[in-house]
């Protein structure tokens, strides 16, 4: 008899077949002596359409709304079918005696795998394969310690409320927003709340009216100091008063009142969980949430390199301690090295910062595995995540940097001016990174001016005192970096005491594993935008959230639920309630857009007639270009304007943009550059010809010197002797 191994993808289900020893490879799955390992193509079996339903619900009409079904029900999806046969396939099979889960160790890796397994009618044992990395050594230890899978049902359940939560709020309220509105309009449980936030931002930002200020800085002997007034702030809103204070300073001494040296301690920064991961490489390399979790998939199940990324926990476990030190050792290669042998000839040790139990869940914190490193085997983007990994990882082993800091006080005609320096003694773990990166947002700002010996009562005289006008600055926008946060710590952004605690309590809003694509959604429906690192709504979006009731652009019920689902993931909570929660939450949602007296506006409203019904076209973005489509949600029609072909620019080689239709067809560049549809590829095309003319003739020499090759020595003499007779 054999077992039957399920992966989430077909590269993680090889990569678990060759540790096996499975070798015979067939379509869809790899057999071996005593393991049959297959795999899903993520999501094999969703949740029913509507019309799985009931056929009439294909059109969409708001008599039909609220849809409750009173059981919901699988199907397997149309696009992955073929690969669900085979898996099915092979759990029939009466040589498979049980089924290891092995698809990715997580609320949705388990929902991929049950569904799979309930559509397919396999009833026989199931076990649980859970790994935070896809080593040769992590694998064979995890089907040596084997999980029961009923372990992980609360985990399943956890994952259907959210599936059909999703579907019972996202479907009807997106549904019932089209109906009433005409346009198409989505809403959803996380999507809705987040795009709030951005807009609410937004609106704060337009309101905000800028007040002018002075700032004040006087020049000694030799440092300076800036002006203090008695609420410790630095600001002057009255220019007369400031442009006084500056006339009475005018050729005066300072007396020093206080000098204070002390030495402080920072400790390093805790282990990356995803978000923070993402937030780190927003700020630092511009990538997106969606973009750090595909490079991280990447390091994790191509390279091996890093552990499970989906995680919420900034700590390890205390089994993960005795693999420390091989963990170091794997990554005592190129600029980690000195930092990594220090650590191992000193000896590694741990604390609460870094080993705590209780705050790892399902997964540890981001670390680096055991696996050596070729860092020429990786991307740019791939190095740049590995680097900011592994350099947290040795950090948090390392001492605190030490530094002091100077504050001097001093005083002028009974005005207060300070200054402040600071001086670097020990760096410790900050050598890992230049020394004026920020790894926290309250993090104290001290200049670095180096400042000289100086005493209580010493006086020093002012050469010149710079007054600088400046302005308030309205809230900064959201880059994704600060929309992660927002996400995570909705609290922030709450003046309500209360409300701040239940935000913390349940950990915000989505979760380490959504947040990527609730963003990438965003942008995608045109909701938002993005200019520079900034994230600005959209017409679309604002109006939107007008229009959605209420309680769905609140973050705190949505963490609310987020809080639920945790509890029923840790068998703490019962799905049922939950489920009927939503059923009720679908159904006033609905009812409040039923009797809105709300408008929406189209902002890309053509006066082009639709050829089908006669109502007016739409232009919006389509994946590969621009599209008109009807501004009823029910005509289907759409009409290609513009599309991003294969063809690159001859002058900065982007990829050229097809607009016009027939014989007026251009390719355009946002260079300028601009030529006819079928000029430009007939110049292609002789440039192709070209190309293999010339690739013929170096085929045809590279063929002459091969021939030369197999001719022996007596042979090749021979004929150059020829050559010279003839």
């Amino acid at each position: 008899m054999k077992t039957l191994v399920l992966a989430e993808k077909p590269s993680v289900g090889k990569e678990l077949a060759r540790v096996l020893g499975c070798k015979q490879m067939k379509e869809g799955y790899v057999e071996g002596n005593d393991y049959v390992v297959t795999w899903a193509l993520g999501h094999l079996v969703t949740l029913a359409d509507p019309q799985d339903y009931d056929k009439r619900l294909e059109t969409w009409s708001m008599d039909d709304l609220p849809m409750l079904p009173e059981k919901m029900q699988l199907k397997v999806m149309k696009e992955t079918g073929r690969q669900f046969r085979v898996v099915k396939q092979q759990m029939l099979r009466k040589d498979i005696s049980s089924l290891v889960i092995a698809t990715d160790a997580g609320r949705e890796g388990e929902l991929v795998a049950r569904w799979i397994i309930k559509m397919a009618g396999f009833h026989k044992p199931l076990k649980r394969l859970w790994i935070s990395s896809q080593t040769d050594k992590a694998i064979k230890q995890g089907f040596a310690n084997l999980k029961d899978a009923k372990a992980y049902e609360p985990l399943y359940h956890s994952a259907v409320c959210r599936a059909e939560a999703d579907w019972l709020v996202g479907l009807n309220v997106t549904r019932a927003l089209t109906c009433k509105f005409n346009a198409q309009l989505s809403a959803g449980r996380v999507q809705t709340p987040t795009l709030a936030m951005i807009v609410a931002r937004e609106e704060e930002i337009k309101k905000f009216k800028p007040v002018e200020y002075q700032v004040m800085k006087i020049k000694s002997d030799s440092f300076d100091l800036q002006y203090i007034n008695e609420k410790q702030q630095s600001q002057i809103f009255d220019k007369e008063k400031a442009q006084q204070i500056a006339n009475e300073l005018k050729g005066q001494k300072l007396i020093i009142t206080d000098v204070k040296k002390t030495r402080k301690k920072e400790l390093p920064p805790l282990l990356y969980d995803l978000t923070e991961l993402q937030r780190d490489a927003n700020k630092r390399f511009g990538y997106s949430a969606k973009q750090t979790l595909n490079i991280m998939q990447s390091l994790y199940e191509t390279h091996k390199l890093l552990t499970y990324p989906r995680t919420d926990s900034r700590y390890i476990s205390d089994d993960i301690i005795p693999t420390l030190k091989e963990r170091l050792q794997s990554i005592s290669i190129d600029v980690y090295e000195p930092f990594a042998q220090k650590l191992l000839k000193s000896g590694i040790k741990t604390n609460k910062r870094i080993v705590d139990n209780s705050k790892v869940s399902d997964h540890h914190a981001i670390i680096p595995t055991e696996e050596y490193v070729e860092l020429h085997r990786l991307s740019r983007d791939e190095r740049n995540i590995y680097d900011l990994v592994v350099r947290r990882f040795l950090a948090v082993f390392m001492p605190a940097s030490e530094y002091d800091v100077t504050r001097i006080s001093a005083k002028c005609k009974n005005h207060t001016f300070k200054t402040s320096g600071k001086i670097v003694v020990e760096a410790g773990w900050r050598a890992l990174y230049n020394l004026k990166d920020v790894f926290d947002e309250d993090e104290e700002e001290i200049d670095d001016q180096s400042l000289p010996a100086v005493q209580k009562e010493q006086q020093y005289s002012i050469h010149q005192v710079v007054l600088s006008t400046h302005f308030t600055n309205p809230p900064a926008r959201y880059t994704e970096a600060t929309l992660l946060s927002a996400m995570e710590h909705p609290g922030k952004f709450i003046n309500n005491a209360k409300m701040k605690t239940i935000l913390e309590d349940a950990n915000g809003i989505g979760t380490v594993a959504t947040r990527a694509d609730i963003i990438e959604k965003l942008f995608k429906t045109n909701y938002i935008e993005k200019r520079g690192n900034y994230i600005y709504p959209l017409s679309k979006g604002i109006q939107l959230i007008s229009l959605v009731p209420e309680d769905l652009r609140s973050p705190l019920l949505t963490a609310k639920w987020e809080e639920k689902l945790t509890k029923i993931a840790k068998n703490q909570m019962k799905d049922g309630a939950f489920k009927q929660e939503m059923r009720t939450y679908a159904t006033s949602l609905v009812e409040a857009v039923k009797n809105s007296e709300a408008n929406y506006r189209h902002d890309n409203m053509t006066m082009k007639k639709c050829p089908v019904c006669g109502k007016n076209l739409l232009e919006v973005n389509g994946k590969r270009g621009k599209l008109l489509v009807c501004s009823d949600p029910s005509c289907k029609y759409k009409q290609q304007l513009s599309f991003i072909s294969n063809a690159r620019c001859p002058n900065c080689h982007k990829k050229l943009t097809v607009v016009g239709e027939k014989e007026k067809r251009l390719y355009t560049c946002g260079c300028g550059f601009r030529e006819k549809f079928d000029r430009f590829n007939e110049q292609l095309k002789q440039k192709s010809n070209k190309a293999g003319k010339q690739e013929l003739k170096a085929y045809m020499k590279k063929q002459e010197q091969e021939v030369k090759q197999e001719k022996s020595a007596f042979q090749l003499a021979l004929e150059e002797a020829m050559k010279k007779k003839s």
